[in-house]
């Protein structure tokens, strides 16, 4: 009787541990769920800034060209008032010359 009341005691006081190692198991998932979770938000985030990335750098791109053409239009423009300047001082000097 002794044995079998110290068994008992032994069981219950497995079944308790066990408990315990359940809850602790059951919080662990539940943290893991939590931590799966913010990853996934994560994870959608970095492929968004890569998109967006992705477009500014395609946005930069464009820009830098439109510059580089307003640079050269801008170049011929100065080279054209320049020649026209040359043809005005050509056409004006013979004028006061005679």
């Amino acid at each position: 009787e002794q044995l079998l009341k110290m068994m008992e005691e032994r069981m219950m006081d497995v079944e308790q541990k066990l408990r315990l190692v359940k809850r602790l198991l059951q919080d662990k998932v539940n943290q893991l769920k939590e931590q799966l979770s913010k990853n996934t938000k994560a994870d959608a985030m970095v492929k968004d800034l890569y998109v967006e990335n992705a477009q500014l750098l395609k946005a930069l791109e464009m820009t830098e060209q439109r510059q580089k053409t307003a640079e050269r239009k801008n170049y011929l423009l100065e080279e054209k008032i320049a020649n026209l300047n040359r043809i005005v001082k050509n056409l004006a000097s013979p004028s006061f010359n005679s």
